[in-house]
């Protein structure tokens, strides 16, 4: 393998210069798998969505394709070039830096070399001048490790390698991640090319894959998330989990990503069935540059145009395009839910790391002023609040201080505790502070459990609000709201709504069979309008819907509340 080079030091996410290192790297048996060609219609889809059309000056302009295999992507791509040059009367030598192309594996420079001379001798040009065009344009390199192309791109095109950082070699896969800072965790090496690919663009440069979208949502695609947030646009997203899009049959999860290097604008999503093919290909183009507004539904897809994109390392929300347009809608109308403004607050309950210890039902098990009345997910079953009679075993002070307890002042609870001192010293918090071995692993805040809150079992198929009085501090399986403004029976109201379930729907991990795992963090991101604005009689149907359980009634105030028409109602179930 020839040399490459990497970045020793990991650079600014937009660095205004790179300094390369050289570094010779073993031939480690580098990867030769990971290669899903792209079907042609989707190939043309994807330059159509990315502007990459013969009506520009194309020679003018440089394309990168950052993994081409055996040619795919170049030769629609030289085709469209030399097109480009005929509409704008260029000799076709002028276009000899218009494409950098690469791939690792020097037999797919060979036939992409090849597939690109055909295309274009079979067109009339001539054979000389295609030849070393094509040698010129197809490199033997490793993209993410090669010479350095940052800001140099008007287009970045293709459908990355699908690899595994553990299928990599030791050696070369610690080098991807000091050159690419986004790859972190368990990450495939299409985040690297994402990276790569994206430092490459100029200003109003677009980056076009096709390529899993699992990155957008889970774990590993954080930081890619972030980097994407803070510095492009999201223009088009177009999910085809369902769809023929490659020559053998993968199970990728793949999607059509067009980010451009400008700040954020509205964003077009499109989902598709397994029946979008090429008519519908164009179907949906026409769409897209015509920028309608509204959302289209047809059999083998729907789409819409979001009034932007989202922002931050949060996996960014999945849905149909109608509800996924209401969600963006609502978000750039309203506060969320948790707002300092108004003290409401979103959180969990308190973990104990041993509830075997911590949780009891005995009243005289310690001195009762040790025993705190807790709250379980039981005690929701029912939709309204029946306390079990859970108590936790409270090794906090409740006052100044909030350290642990001072056993010697409580030698029944001591003596609990020391029976008990080896299965807490177990524990991996005690490993990290032993002298504090019978604590919890929260600390509790005593005075939450006077406060009147909504609560939320952890895993439910709606949301489904529970007043808590305030008798009660919740348990680890248990969310809560608390609010210093809103009266909990009207905000109970309004969570209870089909309306607010739409955004924990969207946000939320879904488990088997449907049921929403809720988590503090997407239950924060509810919008809600002020309480201000909210008129006496909706407050009042909103309670009565709380009381009542009655979501349908909770959903139709909440679409007058949030100024949607009444055929919202079919987007939101």
């Amino acid at each position: 393998m020839d040399p490459v080079s990497i970045l020793v030091d990991q650079p600014a996410l937009i660095p205004s210069t790179w300094l390369p290192t050289q570094l010779m790297l073993p031939d480690d048996g580098a990867i030769s798998h990971g290669e899903v060609f792209t079907r042609r219609w989707v190939v043309d889809l994807i330059l159509d969505l990315a502007g990459y059309t013969p009506d520009r000056d194309l020679a003018a302009m440089r394309a990168i394709e950052p993994a081409c295999g055996a040619g795919a992507f170049l030769a629609p791509m030289a085709a469209r070039l030399v097109k480009s040059c005929r509409v704008h009367g260029r000799p076709i030598e002028d276009a000899a830096e218009a494409i950098y192309a690469v791939d690792l594996m020097a037999e797919n420079v060979a036939i992409a070399r090849s597939t690109i001379a055909k295309t274009l001798i079979d067109d009339g040009w001539d054979e000389g001048a295609v030849c070393r065009l094509s040698e010129g344009w197809v490199h033997a390199e490793d993209f993410l490790l090669g010479r350095d192309v940052g800001g140099t791109a008007d287009f970045v095109l293709g459908n990355p390698p699908y690899v595994r950082l553990e299928e990599v070699s030791d050696t070369r896969s610690a080098a991807y991640r000091r050159a690419c800072p986004t790859m972190s965790g368990r990450a495939d090496l299409f985040v690297g090319f994402y990276e790569m690919g994206l430092r490459a663009l100029k200003r109003e440069g677009t980056l076009a894959f096709i390529c899993a979208d699992r990155w957008m949502h889970n774990a590993y695609g954080r930081a890619l998330r972030s980097f994407v947030g803070d510095h492009f646009s999201v223009d088009v997203t177009v999910v085809m989990h369902d769809v023929d899009a490659f020559e053998e049959a993968v199970s990728a999860y793949p999607a059509i990503s067009v980010i451009r290097r400008r700040d954020q604008g509205p964003a077009i999503l499109a989902d598709t069935t397994s029946e979008f093919g090429p008519g519908e290909a164009r179907q949906l183009l026409r769409w897209a540059r015509g920028r309608q507004h509204r959302t289209k539904h047809a059999a083998a897809f729907q789409v819409a145009e979001l009034p932007h994109w989202h922002k931050g390392p949060e996996a960014w929300p999945a849905g149909s395009p109608d509800r996924l347009a209401l969600i963006a809608d609502l978000e750039s109308r309203f506060p969320r839910l948790e707002d300092p403004d108004t003290g409401t607050r979103v959180g969990i309950g308190v973990a104990t790391g041993a509830d075997g210890v911590f949780v009891t039902s005995d009243a005289d098990l310690v001195e009762a002023e040790r025993l705190l009345p807790l709250a379980v997910v039981r005690d929701t079953k029912t939709g309204h609040f029946d306390w079990s009679g859970h108590f936790l075993v409270d090794p906090w002070h409740n006052g100044p201080g909030r350290g642990l307890v001072d056993l010697d002042q409580y030698p029944r609870l001591r003596s609990y505790f020391e029976a008990q001192e080896a299965r807490l010293r177990q524990r991996h918090i005690v490993e990290r502070r032993p002298r504090d071995w019978y604590r919890t692993i929260d600390r509790v805040d005593h005075s939450l459990t006077c406060r009147p809150k909504l609560l939320f079992p952890d895993m439910k198929l709606a949301m489904e609000p529970i007043y808590e009085h305030g008798i009660c501090y919740p348990h680890h399986n248990l969310y809560y709201v608390v609010s210093d403004v809103w009266p909990l029976d009207v905000l109970g109201g309004l969570l209870l709504s089909r309306v607010a379930d739409l955004f924990v729907r969207t946000y939320a991990v879904k488990m088997r069979g449907g049921t929403l795992r809720f988590q503090a963090q997407y239950m924060r991101r509810i919008c809600v309008p002020r309480l201000d604005a909210i008129t006496k009689p909706h407050r009042a149907a909103l309670t009565q819907a709380f009381e009542a359980r009655d979501v349908e009634k909770a959903t139709g105030v909440a679409l007058a509340i949030y100024g949607l028409p009444q055929e919202a109602m079919s987007v939101v179930r």
